[in-house]
């Protein structure tokens, strides 16, 4: 959605890219096999943590795998047209894979979590769940370059990251136009990129998102444009759309600060990836926000110890028909003839077993810890 931007030649720049992409060439053999690694990754970093920490919460991301190879190509595309700098905000749907398959936090690491280990620099542990840790690391796209990458830290409370991502990013811009005094403001705009990842309930329902919506053109606020993702799974914990919201579309709140709004399947990564190099684009041309409504789906519950199916019957009995993401694109890539299917097994087979040996380790070093604490008793 776009025609409600009131600048001509906004409208027409997003006219001529949106229109030839029906047309427009597919992914080359390197992008289908990126995005096929990306969802092989997305989908069994979550099957692996539920057979191996059944009943724990970690508000997987399955039904939205998609969400891997969108971001990882948002980034990619940042770190090659010279960006330095993302903050990133999300509530706790798949925040996990994000810290995994995105920023690159060690399996250990996040399995760590899981077993309850104390870490050994604090007095009593975090003293916060898993999936509302922070984090910071970098992503290297296809070409080789590199661009750090700042996952703000996040309570329960929806929303709340959204005004802390852009205070962060606001600074570190100021800080470059202190150190640059002869760069201009769409320079250190350029340089630094806000992203927040939002669901869909929560972007229509709380109001923190028109109030930070509203900052996002003022002089004394502005970050020059923010990428919204919104992971669409069309519930929000047991609440249907029709209960939760007056307007069409969860995203229609953006369209009162003229940002365009790009809906688009979930089932669908290559579209997926199209649209968010299209909003990456769309950002660095005009220095505004622009929305991306990912149409999705929840295949557990709330969280792990949420039955939908009590609520939700009927959607649940049609998720429960559907094929995974990663599933349905490589039958399609299979069926056009664009990978083997010793190829896609292979490099899931390798995934699961870097994710295994990461599990050995972690149990390795919980055993260790253990021994090391009884002698210091002894």
């Amino acid at each position: 959605a776009f025609m409600h931007i009131s600048d001509p030649d906004e409208k027409a720049w997003i006219q001529d890219r949106i229109e030839p992409m029906r047309n427009a060439d597919p992914p080359s053999e390197d992008e289908r096999h990126r995005i096929v690694e990306k969802l092989n990754a997305a989908e069994a970093f979550e099957r692996f943590l539920h057979t191996k920490y059944i009943g724990h919460k970690r508000f997987s991301l399955e039904g939205a795998e998609t969400m891997i190879p969108l971001i990882d190509t948002l980034l990619s595309d940042a770190a090659d047209e010279g960006v330095e700098d993302v903050v990133m905000g999300m509530a706790h749907r798949g925040r996990l894979n994000v810290l995994a398959n995105i920023i690159g936090k060690p399996y250990e690491e996040i399995f760590s979590k899981f077993e309850g280990n104390i870490d050994p620099n604090t007095t009593q542990g975090s003293g916060d769940v898993k999936y509302h840790l922070g984090a910071k690391g970098s992503v290297t796209s296809p070409n080789g370059n590199e661009i750090a990458v700042t996952l703000a830290s996040n309570p329960s409370h929806l929303e709340a990251v959204n005004p802390v991502v852009e205070g962060m990013s606001r600074a570190k811009q100021n800080l470059l136009r202190d150190e640059h005094p002869e760069a201009t403001e769409d320079d250190y705009h350029d340089a630094v990129m806000p992203f927040l990842i939002h669901g869909d309930a929560a972007f229509s329902g709380q109001g923190v998102v028109a109030e930070t919506l509203n900052l996002s053109k003022l002089q004394g606020y502005t970050t020059g444009g923010t990428v919204h993702l919104v992971i669409n799974n069309q519930i929000g914990f047991t609440t249907p759309p029709g209960d939760a919201r007056s307007s069409t579309y969860a995203t229609d709140l953006a369209r009162a600060i003229e940002a365009p709004i790009f809906h688009v399947n979930g089932d669908d990564p290559e579209a997926c990836v199209r649209i968010a190099r299209l909003a990456f684009e769309y950002r660095q041309r005009f220095n505004k926000d622009v929305v991306i409504d990912m149409m999705c789906y929840r295949v557990h519950g709330h969280n792990e110890g949420d039955e939908p199916t009590f609520t939700q019957p009927l959607l649940y009995e049609k998720i429960e028909e559907k094929r995974s993401p990663r599933k349905l694109y490589t039958e399609m890539l299979l069926r056009r003839g664009e990978i083997e299917p010793d190829e896609a097994e292979q490099m899931l087979d390798d995934y699961r077993g870097r994710l295994q040996e990461a599990f050995e380790r972690t149990k390795d070093l919980e055993e260790k810890d253990a021994d090391e604490a009884l002698e210091e008793r002894t």
